[in-house]
């Protein structure tokens, strides 16, 4: 007799459990959307950088913060452009053929980041010999090797596609591993970022 009784109860309680799950999917579904516009709105743990400068200090100071930022635990971005793009040269990579015009720009521009010239008192390159002689003596990171530590860390680094266009730079003469996109790609990271610098 009780097993004749349990069976309705167990019906009964399914059918409770359906009308209150079809009455509340409305509401979770108006929830969830409402959760994903603020997540949308809301800014992550994030920090985007725009390297502009072709400059070796400037290129220590961008990376300095970028692996500063990401062992703090905050996913970082370095978006390259223009002269920024120097930094990213592979050393001793193959042009291909260029035209006059980007066979000139090659020829003005730092071939790799061990070329790049210092902001202030570069001197035709003696006030960059002279940084980088001071921090090996002092045991700082070189650029090349903050560069490593980036990548260790998980540091995003793109090189900005219509620079590369308007100044004849081809994916050969940089090194491997980068990410390559524009201003959306690069916007897409500023707007998430709680961080945004421009160097």
């Amino acid at each position: 007799m009780s097993s004749d009784h349990a069976a309705p109860s167990g019906s009964l309680a399914e059918a409770v459990a359906a009308e209150v799950a079809r009455q509340l999917a409305p509401v979770q579904a108006e929830f969830k959307k409402q959760i994903a516009e603020v997540r949308e709105r809301t800014v992550g743990h994030q920090c985007a950088i725009i390297i502009f400068s072709g400059d070796l200090d400037k290129a220590l100071a961008g990376f300095v913060l970028a692996t500063g930022a990401a062992a703090a635990g905050m996913e970082v971005s370095m978006f390259f452009t223009f002269w920024g793009l120097s930094v990213l040269k592979k050393p001793g990579a193959q042009a291909g053929k260029k035209n006059l015009k980007e066979s000139i720009y090659k020829m003005l521009t730092p071939s790799s980041s061990l070329e790049l010239g210092t902001s202030q008192i570069n001197f035709f390159g003696l006030g960059s010999a002279m940084l980088r002689s001071m921090m090996k003596e002092k045991n700082i990171a070189s650029l090349e090797e903050l560069m490593d530590v980036a990548r260790d860390l998980g540091v995003k680094m793109m090189a900005c596609t219509m620079s590369m266009d308007a100044m004849g730079v081809t994916r050969e003469e940089l090194l491997d591993g980068l990410e390559y996109g524009g201003v959306a790609a690069y916007m897409a990271d500023a707007s998430q970022s709680r961080v945004t610098l421009f160097i």
